[in-house]
């Protein structure tokens, strides 16, 4: 469900731009990773412009972003009511910063009715390496792990290295940011091409975000989630405890 796009066009008009082509002020926002980052940029039908981007530490995210985003928006002396569009990575990631983040633009959304549009980490991994597939470090010796390719469905999955050995046809190369995700890839797949680029940042998820803008496919904020795929420490510690509980009763 889109939201709002009368708002989006209304911003496309105000920067001579024709209604329903991409323009105005976007904001990037990326609290997935161990660190984490806001950019703005200005995007036009040509091109887009990354205006300033900051890096933001991990661990941090609920005391600094608010602050960052402020800071990026009083540079080019705008407020939050004139951005164009929103672009939220929702994940996967830390549990905690993917909520911090989509709190944070659900706050910055909703006043002025702006559109979001979401994309996966994964994806901005990808498409910053010149790829289709990619992975990140999930921890516990498992990857956060993206098949793509034009013969099949491009899919997201959590996977170990015994997991990924049961993949019939693994992709030729995939796009790593972390040596953690390298490891369990290789143990797997010994073969597989590795495409080592930086970590991904706001500043890349806005670029790869241009299409989505474009077709007007922003997200219903209602429905605005996490892509986790998998379930917290909490949910899954908590089993055994829950489990027993349930017993004695």
């Amino acid at each position: 469900m889109q939201a709002n796009p009368s708002r989006a066009q209304s911003v496309n008009a105000a920067n001579g731009l024709a209604p329903g082509a991409p323009g105005g002020l976007v904001l990037g926002v990326d609290t997935c990773g161990p660190s984490g980052s806001v950019a703005l940029g200005r995007l036009t039908a040509e091109k887009l412009q990354i205006l300033g981007q900051i890096e933001l530490a991990g661990r941090s995210y609920s005391a600094t972003l608010v602050a960052a985003v402020a800071e990026l928006l009083g540079e080019v002396g705008v407020g939050p009511r004139e951005l164009a569009c929103i672009v939220a990575v929702h994940g996967p990631g830390s549990f905690t910063g993917v909520r911090v983040g989509l709190s944070a633009v659900k706050g910055l959304a909703e006043p002025g009715g702006t559109p979001v549009v979401v994309v996966s980490r994964l994806a901005v991994l990808a498409h910053k390496a010149g790829t289709q597939s990619a992975a990140l470090d999930a921890h516990r010796h498992e990857v956060f792990l993206r098949i793509g390719g034009a013969s099949a469905k491009t899919r997201e999955v959590l996977a170990s290295a015994g997991d990924l050995t049961a993949i019939p046809d693994p992709p030729a190369e995939i796009a790593l940011c972390d040596d953690a995700a390298a490891e369990v890839i290789l143990a797997a797949w010994p073969a597989v091409r590795l495409i080592r680029v930086e970590a991904p940042s706001a500043a890349d998820a806005v670029d790869l975000a241009r299409a989505q803008i474009a077709a007007g496919e922003f997200v219903d904020l209602a429905l605005l989630d996490g892509h986790y795929l998998r379930r917290s420490d909490a949910e899954i510690f908590g089993e055994p405890a829950s489990a027993a509980s349930s017993q004695r009763a």
